[in-house]
């Protein structure tokens, strides 16, 4: 019986502390970016209203420069208030909740552009409208981009 009682909080415990059993926390393994690392550069734009001007200014320029994200193998996730997107899917709360605490952002502030690395790493925040060539420009000086750059040159059509 002790034995028993005592595998129970040994479990309970050993649950609690890889953050399965949170209880009204945020569960850090729910973060989304953590399968885009290696194969993708998210690019996160948080709003506390889809109405904000300068976040529609962000999403028609989107829009129109597509193949350039893609290119840079880029992926968009949108977070209006407290309700997430990646790329036109919805996430979940608990994963909404996640990617925000983990990039350390405010979903009721200004808009929020943040640009994440191929490596996982925040590499630009900035805070309203950002022209897409200043993003691509930093991606393009980064050195896994530049390498892939080359590559591209190099390879025959």
């Amino acid at each position: 019986m002790w034995l028993r009682l005592w595998s129970i909080l040994l479990l309970t415990g050993g649950l609690m502390g890889t953050g399965i059993a949170q209880e009204g926390g945020v569960n850090p393994a729910a973060n989304p970016l953590i399968t885009d690392q290696g194969k993708f550069r998210p690019l996160i734009l948080v709003t506390p209203s889809a109405e904000n001007a300068d976040y529609q200014r962000m999403l028609a320029d989107i829009q129109r420069q597509r193949a350039s994200l893609e290119e840079r193998r880029m992926l968009l996730y949108r977070i209006e208030d407290s309700e997430g997107w990646r790329e036109d899917k919805p996430m979940t709360a608990p994963e909404t909740r996640a990617l925000l605490e983990a990039l350390e952002l405010d979903a009721q502030g200004p808009l929020q552009v943040v640009l994440v690395g191929l490596d996982g790493g925040k590499k630009m925040q900035l805070e309203g409208h950002v022209e897409l060539q200043e993003i691509f420009r930093t991606i393009d000086n980064m050195p896994m981009r530049r390498a892939q750059m080359k590559h591209q040159n190099e390879s025959p059509r």
